[in-house]
């Protein structure tokens, strides 16, 4: 109890110092975006100043004088709420409304029964000026369209937004461990996503807690203001090079890094976001980079991409390869490692990932590799097998074959030789667990769906 009643009051402390760091003051004043506005105000009715879209009073089509009458609502509200409070543990089990409470649920009830959704002609030509005069910089009128009660209470919601976001903000910019101090939140297209590693962006992007990311030419951008301005104007509405494979709505595009390279660096910036060990971020013209994307009526998607070497030594045929976290746990992992070992086969190679592999990387190959040994070797009718027999065929590196079937208990070594042991009760349960998962026909890589030849090097 002592650990936990000292962990909130450290929280507390936390909380106070963040809301007190927000005071504005006339040395860390930035005035606000929107265009007419003085910065006056806040929208919670707190402060005297504010600096952002969120917080503006103006944006919001209300008056300063009008937040400040909504905070001392609030707080008569929260007072009159901790005196009405049950103080023993008894009082705290008891769920039945008051009467208080039953009134009230009452009024709001009979308030929604009577709201008819049709707004009279002078409110429709009160929204029709108030979008054709201000056009995107301000929020919509939202009188009339649903009752005064939950318009309050959207108005409230908003303000706890923008309380939670100044305190987040507020807090990642007093951190003083510089491993923290990183990109908390990414938001791409429809998805905000949280980051799990630390990436090399520009200094003045890299200390903000959320970056904004086209999910179609991968600018990154500070504010969502700016992002909305580059989403008018962008052109792009799938990645850059040639599609090589399209199945359904599911497509692979090759982009040379030596043709497209600021599209390619500003990709491997957004990888590290998720990966521990990623090292290249902007030397990518060596590379082939392979992006996955699901498409719909707005555009291609990028769900995940793997890149590989234009020649590599040591036959690796992915140095990195991720699936974005919003697309996790949906197969496209193992498309995009069967997509490799696919080309990998056009090429009449055999191929192995670069080390080392993440820790989800590992457990995907290790995963791949397991139903693609067994499938075959289900189909297998011959009696003698090779390992190279089975690396000619599959693409598959040796050394990665042979710590698979090791893994699975099915290698034995026997008078100086290498066994393959056909574990019939391995391969039941593993075509028992396939015919179980009920996979779309377009999350299945299909080699006639390719369009590619392999890439010859000039000497």
């Amino acid at each position: 109890m002592d650990g936990g009643e000292d962990s909130q009051s450290e929280r507390r402390a936390a909380r106070v110092v963040a809301e007190n760091s927000l005071k504005y003051t006339t040395d860390n004043i930035i005035r606000c975006p929107l265009p007419g506005c003085d910065s006056k105000g806040h929208i919670t009715g707190k402060y005297d100043k504010h600096r952002t879209l969120s917080a503006c009073p103006l944006y919001h089509n209300m008056s300063v004088d009008e937040c400040k009458a909504r905070l001392l609502d609030r707080e008569i509200v929260s007072e009159k709420r901790k005196t009405t409070a049950p103080d023993d543990r008894r009082g705290l089990r008891n769920k039945a409304a008051t009467s208080e409470q039953q009134e009230y649920h009452r009024k709001v009830m009979e308030e929604r029964s009577k709201f008819k959704v049709e707004m009279s002609e002078e409110l429709q030509e009160q929204h029709s000026q108030h979008r054709d005069l201000y056009q995107m910089t301000r929020e919509p009128l939202l009188t009339g369209l649903t009752t005064e009660f939950d318009l309050k209470l959207f108005r409230e919601a908003q303000i706890q937004a923008c309380e939670e976001l100044s305190y987040e903000m507020t807090a990642h910019y007093q951190l003083s461990d510089k491993q923290e101090y990183r990109i908390c939140k990414m938001e791409m297209g429809r998805y905000e996503m949280e980051t799990w590693y630390a990436s090399p962006y520009p200094e003045e992007y890299s200390r903000l807690p959320k970056i904004y990311i086209c999910e179609y030419c991968l600018k990154y951008m500070k504010t969502s203001v700016i992002t909305r301005r580059h989403a008018a104007k962008c052109v792009w509405r799938h990645p850059p090079g040639d599609e090589i494979y399209r199945k359904g709505n599911l497509s692979v595009f090759e982009v040379d890094g030596k043709k497209n390279k600021i599209y390619c660096q500003n990709l491997c910036l957004l990888a590290k976001l998720f990966l521990d060990h990623k090292t290249l971020y902007y030397d990518v013209e060596p590379f082939l980079f392979y992006i996955m994307t699901e498409a719909d009526n707005q555009g291609c998607h990028m769900v995940g991409y793997f890149s590989k070497e234009k020649q590599s030594f040591l036959n690796y045929n992915v140095s990195c390869i991720l699936t974005m976290p919003a697309y996790m746990r949906k197969g496209y992992g193992k498309m995009l490692i069967d997509f490799s070992y696919l080309l990998t086969r056009m090429e009449n190679k055999v191929g192995s990932p670069e080390r080392p592999l993440s820790d989800l990387g590992l457990i995907s190959y290790r995963s791949y590799w397991k139903d693609v040994l067994l499938n075959y070797l289900n189909c297998c009718k011959e009696r003698d097998i090779s390992i190279k027999d089975l690396s000619q065929e599959t693409g598959i590196n040796a050394n990665d074959i042979v710590s698979t079937l090791q893994a699975m208990g099915m290698l034995k070594y026997w008078k100086g030789k290498h066994l393959i042991l056909k574990k019939q009760d391995l391969i039941d349960e593993h075509l028992k667990r396939k015919s179980l998962k009920k996979l779309d026909e377009n999350q299945v890589i299909d080699p006639s769906c390719l369009k590619w030849t392999p890439h010859v090097s000039v000497q």
